[in-house]
């Protein structure tokens, strides 16, 4: 299992150097936190107001668009099937997959957060909301390539996806009506505990919207996974 998970792991390496569009996802937020928190300043702007736009906008797009495109594009291609002949099993891949996306996302959190300011237990603290971001992101862009015949099929469902997970946070700062229904959605819920780390509580509700999300996109994803792998 674990030489399996490496070599998924050393191939996607090698395929992410290649895909530019992959790349891009990666390095684009990070690259936009530190220009913006370095070169605009403007009077009475919230303290770190680039950095908490921009991590959320991350959450909701690198893992989700990565996930969706690599497993989709893999399936188109056959990649899958080759590698299912290599007696890697699904589950495998999956998390291959799963370390890869979120160790990758992680490193850009972290780049996000230090340009912002954030030190000591407050990075430890954005980092952590960070993870749980990624990882829900990552599983929900899984169901969504999983699910996808090849990749113009997951793009057109990933599109809509990463606008609401994204842009919804940003939105509800300007409307009372986006906010009253964008608090359902574990996006705007971890952009409001990114913007309270000094004095962080969870509600709960904060705790009951996440658990829901969690579990909804877990069984989303389940019977996804077993209509896609384990009847074959």
């Amino acid at each position: 299992m674990i030489n399996h998970i490496k070599a998924v792991l050393w191939k996607q390496q090698k395929d992410t150097i290649k895909n530019k569009t992959i790349l891009i996802q990666f390095l684009m937020f990070p690259f936009m936190t530190i220009v913006m928190e370095n070169a605009i300043s403007i009077q009475d702007m919230p303290e770190h107001f680039f950095t908490n736009l921009f991590s959320i906008m991350y959450v909701g797009m690198a893992p989700l668009t990565s996930a969706a495109a690599i497993i989709s594009e893999e399936k188109e291609k056959n990649t899958l099937r080759v590698l299912q002949l290599c007696n890697v099993r699904a589950f495998e891949y999956l998390i291959a997959n799963a370390i890869y996306i979120v160790s990758i996302c992680m490193i850009g959190s972290f780049v996000i957060g230090a340009a912002g300011g954030y030190a000591g237990m407050n990075l430890i603290k954005f980092m952590l909301i960070m993870l749980v971001g990624h990882s829900c992101s990552f599983l929900l862009g899984a169901t969504i390539g999983v699910a996808s015949k090849n990749q113009m099929v997951a793009t057109s469902i990933n599109v809509p996806v990463m606008m609401v997970l994204s842009f919804l946070p940003m939105l509800s700062m300007f409307n009372n009506t986006i906010r009253s229904f964008s608090k359902y959605i574990f996006s705007e819920q971890l952009y409001l505990l990114v913007n309270n780390l000094e004095n962080i509580k969870i509600s709960a509700e904060t705790g009951v919207i996440m658990l829901c999300n969690i579990l909804l996109i877990l069984i989303l994803f389940l019977s996804v996974y077993k209509d896609a792998f384990r009847t074959k």
